[in-house]
């Protein structure tokens, strides 16, 4: 039986005094989505199936490289975390999985962790390696690197710890495992550009011959940070080439922020899918140098093309499309529940919108080189407000209307600052 964190009858009673607006927007989106030949109930069902996996550090504030601004009540262990996102998704209902981060989530047992998720409705996603850091007590430093690292014994103990994450994930119950790895330099001749890639992919194979039949290995690539001059992992063409090699079970993880300003990541998503190496998404937002901001703060047009290139791909499988979907950001002015509700709000969204695509007329369109029509086409649905299917596909599965009105109301932040310890200033992450 499932132990929700909030009152269900708490939910209940707002949700009553907002339905029946909700039902006169939602009749009304209704008739106009009937007029260009969808039906709504069809549409809801397919989001009401869509979920997202939030991320266990995602339920602390994050920092930046300078400073930590605590927030009263912030999680101090995965237990904690737990609660935090199965309250998000008692509100939002769209984001049933966690993907923990080891060594941060580590627990002498995991079977019990698994039943204490599951009694608070939530299962775990991928699993995270974490060898961007050094931890108390590591023998060796990552300083100058990890899985690309000129030291065999510093590349081992890499290895070591990512296998050691597979293991642990399996007992959660998990299937994939993705691998970030830091490593780059900070100056021109730092180190051999080529050799640094061969050790990583040497490395790598390890941690790929370790995996279950049943398992993926994503490979996640970021452009900089924090490392300036250059990073092992740069882009998704070196990412896609060190999937290819690793085999079948390596495939590519694209974060929507790490890229370079106006790289069109939604060509990238089809690329990817296009020769079979489109392994999942890690959700958020960026303008300058943060890559973790709040998903679709800054360019929901581009969440919606994203989005867009995926029911493409999921109409057109070639050789399967089964991508992880995860929330990444890093909340340093908002409350974390607040951020994560209102991103997964903006994700379920961009999806909707993307199902309202009238693909006969865009594929028309392109086929005839009538640019403006294969633009209307997406601009069409880009701009229909699909907030009362979301809401109402949330509402009739036990969530909230407004979720950050909801979250607000039960004190639930409140409650716990008095319960939890404080959390330490800290010094910021990278």
């Amino acid at each position: 039986m499932i132990e929700y964190p909030l009152s269900q009858g708490q939910i209940a009673a707002a949700n009553t005094i907002a339905a029946e607006a909700l039902e006169d927007d939602y009749d009304s989106l209704g008739r106009q989505l009937a007029r260009r030949g969808l039906a709504i109930d069809e549409i809801k069902a397919k989001v009401a199936s869509f979920t997202v996996a939030v991320p266990s550090w995602g339920a602390g504030r994050g920092g930046t490289r300078f400073a930590k601004f605590p927030i009263a009540g912030e999680p101090t262990n995965i237990h904690e975390k737990l609660e935090d996102c199965a309250v998000v998704n008692q509100l939002g209902r769209n984001t049933p999985r966690v993907s923990p981060h080891f060594p941060w989530d580590k627990v002498d047992d995991y079977a019990a962790l698994r039943e204490e998720a599951a009694s608070l409705g939530l299962g775990f996603d991928v699993v995270n390696s974490n060898t961007f850091q050094d931890q108390p007590g590591q023998p060796l430093s990552y300083r100058n690197g990890s899985l690309s690292a000129t030291d065999p014994a510093v590349r081992a103990q890499a290895v070591e710890h990512n296998i050691e994450c597979i293991e642990i994930g399996q007992r959660l119950g998990s299937k994939a495992i993705t691998v970030w790895i830091g490593d780059g330099t900070n100056f021109p001749g730092q180190q051999d550009l080529a050799r640094s890639l061969d050790r990583y992919l040497e490395a790598a194979a390890e941690v790929y011959a370790a995996l279950p039949e049943d398992w993926r290995m994503l490979l996640e690539h970021k452009m900089y940070e924090p490392a300036f001059y250059s990073t092992v992992i740069a882009d998704w063409g070196t990412s896609m080439l060190a999937a290819q090699e690793l085999g079948e079970k390596a495939q590519c993880l694209v974060d929507l922020g790490h890229h370079a300003p106006n790289v069109n990541i939604e060509q990238i998503v089809a690329r990817l899918h296009r020769f079979g190496k489109l392994g999942g998404f890690h959700f958020n937002d960026s303008k300058y140098g943060d890559d973790d901001l709040d998903t679709g703060s800054i360019n929901p047009h581009q969440l919606f093309l994203v989005f867009n290139e995926l029911i493409e791909a999921e109409r057109n499988p070639r050789n399967g499309f089964n991508p992880a979907y995860m929330i990444d950001q890093s909340h340093n002015v908002t409350d974390p529940i607040e951020s994560m509700l209102a991103s997964a709000e903006a994700i379920a969204q961009s999806y909707a919108k993307a199902l309202l695509v009238d693909r006969n007329a865009l594929r028309a369109a392109q086929d005839a080189n009538d640019v403006m029509m294969a633009f209307q086409a997406l601009r069409r649905a880009y701009r229909t407000d699909v907030s009362p299917i979301v809401a109402k596909a949330r509402a009739e599965a036990g969530g909230a209307i407004d979720v950050i009105a909801a979250y607000r109301a039960s004190g639930w932040r409140e409650r716990k600052a008095q319960e939890r310890q404080p959390v330490g200033l800290g010094a910021g992450i990278v």
